[in-house]
């Protein structure tokens, strides 16, 4: 019999009914059945003490054990056999815990119980989203800058930031004229992004620090640092003039070469030779070369004749040569010419595309005035007339049937003007020209454009279906409430 109230029970160590076990005992004493948890908006992570912020989905083990760890000294006396949220509304700001314990009591009876902490969430600001929103709190910042009238380099590397997520550290990302500025919260965050760009595209940069504070107690200084990179005012299509020494020390090159991409290096063409060649940043910077026009200089020429030269005897000391384009003599005229018999004479490297009777954009050096150091030394003999460039289709139609889009970075925009339309919409041209370029960029399908058929089709590149990725748009009700689409 229970020795307080007569019940016939089951022989135990403390001769007592449970009824009177717990009323005598309550193994919970001392554990809190409220508390706390403090919740950030703005990137939706909750406060780790001391401070640490982590991103915890509703009824995930993550908050459990944030919770748990919160009243961790309190259960140090009893064991924890079982813990688990109670469903509360997601928009009520509670958390409601049912924790079941075990304790050894009177006599080595064991007890078990089962009870309900209850966590008040409140909200408040992290320090990332305090910067973030004070919009002025940086302690480095990154200029990136390339004093060219093109932004091609610019729109590629915005593409391969996107794709690496060097992007996500950033406080504010600011653009301005010749290029864009990425504020952080750390030195370590910007230093991060200069070796990133200075392995991804040819630049040089220089950093400088300015001391905002000192406190001579602790000897603890703040300091703001600024990182300038320089990129190389050369762009994909550009036409330039190598020094001689240059030209010599990558194989005996034509001072007149074409850029055919940008990279990590400068990727250069002799259109008279198919010889090719890769200069780095601390090349350029030691035998500096600029661009003889600009792409609003690009005239347009058609193909009268053209004919394709497979054997060419390679000169004394000549480098290699690029095996996806076609050496190919050509004449051509003008369009704004074409009621004079005008024509010129040249050597080209796009011979793979070229037919009698094709549209291509090209240089003219036979009647303009170049204004460069090198050109001006040259013999005129080893100038050529015509430089072409790329191949002319027509944009209107390649803009109707471009079934894929690409990313942006969120940034502070100046106003943009129809030039930079026009800039993009070149860059989103070479994606489609050059597979080189197009396998470090992330391009999404467009299903807002249906997919057409190749039956009408003016031979321009396209980009296949199977190099696109599917874009991802999570849907407004991501609570996961029932019936809730989480994917669409």
């Amino acid at each position: 019999l229970c020795c307080q109230c007569g019940v016939p029970i089951p022989p135990n160590p403390a001769n007592m009914c449970v009824g009177c076990l717990r009323a005598q005992v309550d193994i919970t004493e001392g554990i809190p059945k409220q508390g706390t948890v403090h919740f950030c908006k703005q990137c939706e992570r909750y406060l780790q003490p001391p401070g640490t912020w982590i991103q915890c989905a509703l009824e995930s083990r993550e908050l459990l054990a944030l919770c748990l760890k919160k009243i961790k000294a309190s259960l140090s006396k009893v064991r924890l056999i079982d813990a688990g949220f109670i469903w509360t509304e997601p928009h009520s700001k509670r958390l409601k815990l049912k924790l079941t314990v075990q304790k050894e009591v009177i006599n080595g009876a064991v007890l078990q119980q089962v009870f309900v902490v209850e966590y008040t969430v409140q909200s408040q600001m992290c320090e990332d989203c305090h910067r973030i929103e004070a919009k002025d709190f940086w302690k480095a910042v990154v200029q990136v800058r390339q004093k060219t009238l093109h932004k091609k380099t610019f729109y590629y590397l915005e593409q391969l930031i996107l794709k690496h997520r060097l992007h996500q550290n950033t406080l504010r990302i600011k653009e301005i004229h010749d290029g864009l500025d990425f504020y952080y919260s750390s030195k370590q965050h910007a230093q991060k992004m200069v070796d990133f760009l200075q392995c991804t595209v040819p630049s040089r940069s220089k950093s400088s620090q300015r001391l905002i504070s000192h406190d001579i107690h602790s000897n603890v200084y703040n300091y703001k640092s600024t990182f300038s990179v320089e990129i190389v005012p050369i762009c994909k299509d550009n036409v330039v003039c190598l020094s001689p020494k240059l030209a010599q020390s990558l194989g005996n090159m034509s001072q007149i070469c074409v850029c055919i991409r940008v990279t990590s290096t400068i990727h250069l063409i002799d259109p008279r030779t198919l010889q090719i060649a890769e200069i780095d940043g601390s090349t350029y910077w030691r035998h500096p070369f600029h661009s003889l026009f600009h792409p609003k200089q690009l005239e347009e020429f058609i193909i009268m004749d053209i004919n394709r030269v497979h054997e060419k005897k390679k000169g004394a000391g000549a480098g290699a040569r690029s095996n996806k384009h076609t050496l190919a003599e050509a004449w051509v005229r003008k369009t704004s010419e074409l009621d004079t018999d005008h024509q010129y004479f040249c050597c080209t490297h796009l011979g793979h595309i070229l037919n009698p009777g094709d549209l291509v954009l090209g240089f003219d050096l036979a009647n303009c005035n170049l204004n460069d150091e090198f050109a001006n030394k040259m013999n005129p003999q080893h100038i050529p007339d015509v430089v072409l460039i790329k191949k002319s289709y027509d944009r209107s139609k390649r803009q109707r049937r471009r079934n894929w889009k690409l990313k942006e970075l969120e940034r502070d925009r100046e106003a943009t003007d129809t030039d930079d339309e026009r800039q993009y919409q070149d860059f989103l041209e070479d994606l489609e020209e050059d597979e080189t370029i197009r396998k470090n960029v992330n391009i999404y399908r467009n299903a807002d454009i249906p997919v057409e058929s190749d039956t009408d089709d003016d031979g321009a590149p396209r980009i296949s279906l199977a190099e696109m990725l599917e874009d991802l748009h999570i849907s407004q009700d991501a609570t996961g409430g029932e019936g809730a689409e989480m994917l669409t």
